[in-house]
């Protein structure tokens, strides 16, 4: 049977949007309140980032200032009315509504279905009919069931920008599930409010841009969205001025209510791991539990702080907490008879060293020597450091997380994100200013695109400085929806890929749900995610059953590296960079047998190490790439071990076969201090290896309460590796470089010079860079041994600046270096919609002489649907095979006979 053309299948949808209009009249009122009402917001992203743009709710004050109302958000990013994944033990939305007493009833969706298209239109008018009359059959107050109102999605803004979507597909889709949400709001007798028609117009009719994407307002949009809403819900005579004061508390009451409701830990919580950290009579359950009582009463009493406000009553500066409940302190347990985690390697000592002392107590290979760069003694700030990275102009850039494990209300929230200088290059840190403050669990981070990238979980937040004084003054949730099971297991890992992506990873008992304007992208229980900032791709990378990946590593030819840190397993990525379709995972991970029953295969077939694995548990890695390194040590894969040894771990690494082995050799630097946790590690502008030295003597999660008072907030270091004998490089002149001199330093040998390069390279006009790229490539001529990997990072700047040039992919494809071969795959496999005749071309590369080309094309061909790739792909067993190749097939055909 034939597929209806893309082109009819739009006009269906238009015509069906015409038929199905709603009418607009946002005089009628959709909700009548009444005193005391409990008001829940539930669904999707637009209902979820009301309470962090409280713009909405402040109005609803402002126009019922006398009916003491009380706004509860349990909105999940990705929510659908059949689908809404959560970590286990969360509770059913039924239970959060019973929670929160909702008398009200507010739903957001249709966005995310609204990618179903047509086909997908009875199922979500039947699934919303029957959630409506499910909740109608409720009484979550006690008393009688809730008043509803459904909410229709927003339409799609034009952002203008050409790496962006458009919205003329998605609008006549979002028109039509609109007029479906009407009929069901009509059908069951609840009220309904149209968002989408206003919101299209108010996009066509702003002088300024309302969306971070087209998809998701940002701070104006739903500043512009508040009084749209608020009239829609109640008619006219609502006020459109915001008031500020009444605002700034809104936010708080949210801030409190957040913290309880997304609580990070949630698996130590109300999960399994909620029984473990007893100390003789309290568990973690009993303590966070506690907390969250508290923090129930903190938010009720910002309602009549609120209420108050409203009615133009003057209040105290500060709220008054008194009437909390105790917080529960449990007793340490560090130190007990036939202590088990001293046992096993895990407890430090409470009695903790200074940084001098410390240092007499590290081994390092013959050659090698350590000094400290920056420590807690001089610098304060330096609190449970937890990831680096260096900026263009040769800075440090360290996450702190002193709030570790968990932020305790009552408290300041205040983790953090250093810029380090070394002003004199003697390589210990003569400065240190505080880039973002107020943050909370940053697990993870990345430079780049005019600001930083920061993991906090369940968001990742962009953070920008706009005036030029080297503080982030303007801080946006860029991502949202990542599960907040476990602080252990958040995100991590930040790396730019090659072509421009930025890929991070998550743990076990993460339940993951984010929006794009491409659509939902769902993950469950670990993996490695993609994203493009440029065009706001967003996707599941990796889907493995990992227990907790925290380090990941590209190398000079774009194959890429992953350690899983609680097995103490690393993996060579590419056979696992193949699509499946959630809830399937790739099988292998030390977790596997947990999650085979999610459509994972045989749990008795799984990816393998590219090392055996002698000792765990593992944090960041690295691969050698310096001359200032000694060439016996080149190339060789470093692991930071932050139990047992206390060591970066070293491994030479071969090709062989497909793919890559790797054998252990001895550690570069260990230590016997047992308070040195080694957790990232990255080679610095100079050449030196940087450590961050979490610097803690108690480091288990299972064995010692959340609480647990011997936990150390304020220790934090950072140790410098150099060789004795030979000279360090100077530093490349980044920041500053002219394009065409920044594309010169991707000729560089150090694999992070020309990260950083090509970093720079991608916050640069995109116009200027690639005629630029169009010269140097031109210059370098025909792929030979000495241009073939020039040639390589040109693709990879193209395609950074989601600009395609089919005509090098040609010649890459076509070369005589196996590895410029394969990093080009993934590049044809990432413009298979936009070059010609892409399944012709993997043809052929299912047939390359060398068995790495033939398996990252056979990972690529799952990205395809129909018969034709599985033809295609079959055809790599007229060759030979090894176990990564086998492996690489086998989740190929399961992806593409689904």
């Amino acid at each position: 049977m034939n597929r209806p053309s893309k082109r009819l299948t739009l006009l269906v949808l238009f015509l069906a949007a015409i038929w199905l209009a709603p009418a607009v009249s946002l005089s009628a009122a959709e909700l009548t309140l009444e005193e005391g009402d409990q008001i829940c917001l539930v669904g999707n992203a637009l209902g979820e980032r009301m309470q962090h743009q409280n713009y909405w709710e402040t109005l609803l004050y402002q126009r019922f200032p006398d009916k003491q109302l009380a706004v509860r958000n349990l909105c999940f990013p990705g929510d659908e009315p059949d689908q809404r994944i959560r970590s286990k033990n969360f509770g059913s939305p039924d239970d959060h509504l019973t929670h929160s007493k909702a008398s009200v009833v507010m739903f957001f969706f249709g966005y995310n279905e609204s990618f179903a298209g047509q086909a997908g239109l009875q199922a979500f008018t039947d699934e919303m009919q029957q959630l409506v009359e499910h909740t109608q059959s409720q009484k979550y107050n006690g008393s009688g069931p809730p008043r509803i109102v459904l909410i229709s999605p927003i339409a799609f803004e034009n952002t203008g920008d050409p790496n962006l979507p458009d919205g003329s597909e998605h609008n006549p889709r979002l028109a039509a599930y609109t007029a479906a949400l009407q009929a069901v709001a009509e059908k069951t007798g609840v009220g309904f409010v149209d968002l989408f028609t206003p919101t299209k117009a108010l996009f066509e009719s702003s002088d300024q841009r309302l969306t971070l994407n087209g998809c998701h307002l940002n701070e104006a949009g739903y500043r512009a969205l508040a009084p749209i809403l608020d009239e829609g819900l109640f008619g006219e005579g609502g006020s459109r001025q915001i008031n500020e004061t009444l605002h700034s508390i809104v936010e708080d009451k949210n801030f409190h209510w957040w913290h309880r409701y997304r609580a990070v830990n949630g698996f130590s919580i109300y999960g399994d791991r909620g029984r473990a950290g007893f100390d003789g009579t309290y568990r973690n359950r009993d303590v966070m539990e506690r907390e969250r009582a508290i923090l129930d009463q903190m938010t009720a009493n910002r309602d009549q702080r609120i209420w108050a406000v409203a009615l133009g009553k003057k209040v105290s500066a500060e709220i008054d907490d008194s009437n909390t409940l105790p917080f529960i302190t449990p007793k340490t347990n560090v130190g007990i008879p036939n202590d088990p985690n001293a046992k096993r390697g895990k407890l430090g000592s409470l009695d903790y060293l200074d940084s001098e002392a410390q240092q007499k107590l590290f081994k390092l290979l013959p050659g090698y020597e350590i000094n400290l760069f920056a420590s807690e003694e001089q610098f304060p700030e330096l609190a449970n450091p937890v990831a680096l990275n260096f900026d263009s102009q040769g800075r440090m850039w360290v996450s702190t997380m002193a709030s570790y494990p968990h932020w305790k209300p009552k408290t300041k929230l205040d983790d953090k994100l250093l810029i380090f200088t070394d002003s004199d290059g003697d390589g210990r840190a003569d400065d240190c200013d505080v880039f973002a403050d107020g943050l909370h669990q940053p697990t993870g981070f990345e430079i780049g695109r005019g600001g930083a990238f920061i993991a906090q979980q369940p968001d990742v937040l962009f953070a920008k400085d706009t005036d030029g004084d080297g503080k982030a003054d303007h801080v946006e949730r860029r991502l949202i929806g990542f599960g907040s099971a476990d602080s252990h297991h958040g995100l991590a890992a930040f790396t730019w890929g090659p072509g421009g992506q930025l890929f991070f990873q998550e743990g076990t008992f993460k339940f993951s749900q984010i929006e794009s304007p491409y659509g939902l992208t769902r993950m469950a229980e670990a993996g490695v995610w993609q994203y493009d900032p440029r065009t706001e791709k967003f996707g599941s990378y990796i889907s493995m059953a990992f227990a907790n990946p925290w380090g990941h590593v590209f190398d000079r030819w774009g194959q890429d590296f992953i350690a899983d840190a609680s097995p103490g397993y690393s993996y060579w990525a590419a056979p696992l960079t193949g699509h499946v379709e959630f809830p399937n995972k790739h099988p292998g991970g030390a977790q596997h047998r947990r999650v085979a029953s999610m459509g994972g295969g045989d749990p008795k077939y799984q990816h393998k190490t590219f090392y055996s694995k002698r000792i765990r548990p593992s944090a960041g890695c690295e691969l050698v790439s310096s001359r200032h390194f000694p060439e016996d040590i080149q190339g060789n894969f470093l692991l930071a071990n932050v139990i047992g040894e206390r060591a970066i771990l070293n491994f030479s690494v071969e090709e062989a076969e497909s793919g890559f082995a790797g054998e252990e050799q001895p550690a570069l630097v260990s230590c016997q201090d047992g308070n040195f946790r080694p957790i990232d590690l990255q080679f610095g502008p100079d050449g030196a290896l940087y450590i961050v030295d979490w610097h803690n003597a108690l480091i288990g999660h299972l064995q010692h309460n959340l609480r647990d008072p011997s936990r150390d907030h304020s220790h934090g270091r950072i140790w410098r590796i150099t060789h004795k004998q030979r000279p360090l490089l100077t530093p490349p002149q980044i920041a500053e470089a002219s394009v065409p001199e920044l594309l010169e330093l991707l000729k560089e040998p150090e694999n992070r010079t020309r990260y950083r390069a090509r970093r720079e390279l991608a916050e640069r006009d995109s116009a200027e860079v690639v005629a630029a790229l169009d010269q140097w490539t031109t210059a370098l001529g025909e792929a030979t041994d000495e241009t073939t990997h020039h040639l390589l990072e040109a693709l990879w700047a193209y395609q950074t600046q989601n600009h395609v040039q089919p005509e090098l992919l040609q010649r890459l494809l076509q070369c005589d270096d196996h590895r410029a071969r394969a990093a080009a795959v993934r590049v044809l496999v990432a413009w298979r919609d936009r070059v010609e005749q892409p399944l012709a071309q993997l043809q052929t590369l299912v047939n390359d002489p060398h068995p790495r080309v033939r398996l990252e094309a056979v990972a690529g061909l799952s990205h395809f649907d129909g018969d034709e790739p599985i033809e295609i792909v079959l055809e790599v067993l007229e060759h030979d095979m090894d176990d990564y190749l086998q492996y690489t097939l086998d989740e190929t055909m399961r992806t593409l006979e689904q």
